[in-house]
């Protein structure tokens, strides 16, 4: 496990007086993820989890799709993970620029080759298919997803997401400074837990839900998205074409539905307020 917090003194400013203190910041740094022993991509993070990162990448970039894909991973260092990808798969193109912890693919890929790269998706073995939630649960998520933030109790500066059971039960909860980092970790759990497609859980993040984003959880399989803040117009666009349920402004109970709202059990919402007198 990764430093996910370090301390570096501040001044601080209150009602007129300032005073010499310590804070708590979360940690970035970079990481290089190597792939055949080719420097392909480098991100700002929070160590911690860094061999799930670098697989939830290589899935969101289409290149990895199961644990058979992969002949191995490991730390090299601190700030280095090396991927090993089977004979018949094929190495990402290396990407020479910097990949910040606030942006992600940076819509480089369109609808099209999203949906192209991620192939048809067939149901799980455990007879995950189409599912349908309460909206309920879906109201609850964010406030679990803060709960079990811990490192942002301290900080107040870690993104996090989480892969959620159809009740609202946490799976896995992963911390980062990049919404996209965070993300990557769960999916690269996933990975390695052998549960790609992820078609039996949902996918609650600590930010909007944009492009980058929408397309990560695509191509794990996932078949809800929800997010605390807005989505944009193509994350709509592409969650509508890939058959994604996509939730923005999810907290204090109520939360928008921009796509797939048939997953949700909108007769449970409704009948509450249809059951109130005049």
């Amino acid at each position: 496990m990764g430093r996910l917090v370090d301390r570096r003194r501040m001044t601080r400013l209150r009602d007129g007086v300032a005073s010499e203190v310590v804070d708590q910041l979360a940690v970035e740094e970079p990481l290089t993820i190597r792939v055949n022993g080719v420097d392909t991509a480098t991100t700002m993070r929070t160590p911690g989890h860094d061999i799930e990162l670098a697989l939830g990448w290589l899935v969101g970039e289409g290149v990895v799709r199961q644990p058979d894909d992969l002949i191995g991973a490991i730390a090299c260092d601190e700030n280095t993970v090396e991927v090993r990808l089977s004979a018949a798969v094929a190495p990402p193109a290396p990407r020479l620029t910097m990949t910040s912890s606030a942006c992600g693919i940076c819509g480089s890929d369109s609808i099209t080759e999203v949906i192209a790269r991620r192939g048809a998706l067939t149901r799980r073995a455990d007879g995950s298919g189409d599912l349908h939630i309460a909206p309920s649960v879906i109201s609850e998520l964010p406030e679990r997803l803060r709960l079990a933030q811990s490192a942002f109790d301290r900080t107040g500066g870690l993104h996090a997401a989480g892969l959620f059971t159809l009740d609202g039960g946490p799976v896995c909860i992963r911390e980062d400074v990049g919404r996209h980092n965070a993300v990557d970790k769960v999916i690269g759990w996933a990975l390695q837990q052998e549960k790609l497609p992820a078609s039996q859980w949902l996918l609650q993040v600590s930010a909007r839900a944009s492009f980058e984003l929408t397309q990560k959880a695509v191509m794990a399989g996932i078949p809800l998205l929800a997010a605390v803040s807005a989505p944009s117009t193509l994350a709509v666009d592409l969650a509508r074409d890939a058959g994604l349920t996509l939730i923005g402004f999810s907290r204090n109970d109520s939360f928008n539905c921009y796509a797939g709202t048939e997953r949700i059990r909108l007769a449970e919402a409704a009948a509450p307020h249809a059951a109130q007198p005049r």
